[in-house]
C-alpha cells in the first residue's frame, strides 16, 4: 500500500516544512509548533512523518525544501517578519498560481484565531483569487476592513475590491470603504475622507493586526490603467516620474518613495497600517512586479511576503 499517496500532498508539505525547521534550521518542536500554528504533539508527529516518508536524508527530499531555504534567506536579507515561498511552474505565466493558495492558507490561519483581530484587506487579482479559495467560516469575533474604495470611475462596484467577495465566504463583521478608488481632485479626496461615516473605518484600518495587499506594476498593462482608474496620460506621467508599482493605489518608485502629485494626491485609500506594530503581507510574483516587490521589501512598505521561488531567487540576486 502506498503510504505517500494516502497521506496526501498537503500533509507531506507540512511534514517537509516541519522536517526542514527541525533538521536544517535547528528549531525545537515547541518552536515548530509556534511557527506552524499547531500543537507540540502535532509538530512532533509531522517531524516523525517526514522521517518515515523518507523526506529526511542529508537534506529534505522534497521540492518545498528549496522554497524554505529561499524564504529563510529573504527573511534575513530584508528583515521581514513573514515569508512564504511556493514552487514555481516554469511553463506558467500566471501571477496568481501557487501564491493565491498559500495566501488563502495564511488568511484562514488568522481567521481561525479565537481572540478577536482586525484584518485589513487591499485589492487586486491575486488577493481576489486567494479569497475565493477560503472555505466558508464562522468568525464573528473578527473585523475585516477594506483599505481601498470600492467604486469604479463609472460608478459601478470595483471588480477586484475583495471585501464583498470575502463577506460572501466568511461570517465576520465587514467594513467596506464606500468611496471611489481615486477621487477627481485632491479637494474631493479630503472632503470624502473627512466624512463622519468614513472616519471610523480609517481608524479601524490603522489598528489592523494583519493586512494583506497586492502589488500592481506600472507597465503598459498596469492594473490601475486596465481597470479604468487612471488614464493613459496619467500612466505615462507616473512612469516618467519614476513610478514602478502601486499598493492600494499609492504609486512608488524603485526606492519605495511615493511619487509626488499626479494621482497620489487623489488616492482615497487608507494608509498602510504600521509595519512596526502589525503584519502587512504582500502577495506578488513575476518579472513585471519584481521592481515593485524589491522596492516594497527594501523600503519596508510591507514586512511580509508571499511569492514564488523564481521571484524569490531574483529578489536575492538583485
Amino acid at each position: 500500500m502506498n503510504t505517500r499517496q494516502e497521506t496526501g500532498g498537503g500533509r507531506l508539505d507540512d511534514a517537509a516544512r516541519a522536517g526542514w525547521l527541525y533538521y536544517v534550521a535547528g528549531n525545537t518542536q515547541d518552536q515548530i509548533a509556534g511557527k506552524l500554528g499547531v500543537s507540540r504533539q502535532t509538530a512532533q508527529r509531522l517531524v516523525s512523518l517526514a522521517v518515515s516518508e523518507g523526506l529526511i536524508k542529508v537534506r529534505v527530499d522534497h521540492p518545498i525544501a528549496n522554497c524554505l531555504d529561499l524564504a529563510a534567506r529573504l527573511k534575513s536579507r530584508f528583515a521581514l517578519d513573514l515569508v512564504e515561498v511556493v514552487p514555481s511552474d516554469p511553463d506558467s505565466t500566471s501571477t496568481t498560481i501557487g501564491i493565491a493558495g498559500a495566501a488563502a492558507a495564511e488568511i484562514e490561519k488568522w481567521l481561525r484565531k479565537t481572540e478577536p483581530i482586525v484584518m485589513a484587506i487591499g485589492t487586486g487579482r491575486t488577493l481576489k483569487a486567494s479569497i475565493e479559495q477560503l472555505p466558508p467560516m464562522e468568525c464573528t469575533q473578527h473585523k475585516v476592513v477594506s483599505l481601498t474604495g470600492n467604486i469604479s470611475p463609472d460608478g459601478s462596484a470595483a471588480f477586484y475590491n475583495v471585501i464583498f467577495t470575502m463577506a460572501d465566504r466568511i461570517k465576520a463583521r465587514s467594513f467596506p470603504m464606500p468611496l471611489p478608488v481615486i477621487a477627481s481632485s485632491p479637494e474631493e479626496r479630503e472632503m470624502l475622507l473627512g466624512q463622519p461615516m468614513i472616519q471610523p473605518t480609517l481608524a479601524l484600518a490603522a489598528r489592523a493586526d494583519v493586512t494583506f495587499v497586492g502589488i500592481g506594476d506600472l507597465g503598459p498593462k498596469a492594473p490601475l490603467y486596465e481597470d479604468g482608474f487612471i488614464s493613459e496620460t496619467e500612466l505615462k506621467a507616473l512612469q516618467k516620474a519614476g513610478g514602478v508599482a502601486e499598493i492600494v493605489g499609492w504609486v512608488f518608485d524603485r526606492d519605495g518613495k511615493q511619487i509626488d502629485g499626479i494621482t497620489n494626491d487623489r488616492v482615497a485609500s487608507a494608509p498602510l497600517p504600521s509595519r512596526e506594530k502589525s503584519l502587512v503581507v504582500a502577495l506578488a510574483m513575476g518579472d513585471r512586479k519584481l521592481p515593485g516587490i524589491l522596492a516594497a521589501v527594501t523600503r519596508r512598505l510591507v514586512n511580509g511576503l508571499i511569492t514564488d521561488e523564481r521571484t524569490a531567487a531574483a529578489l536575492l540576486a538583485g
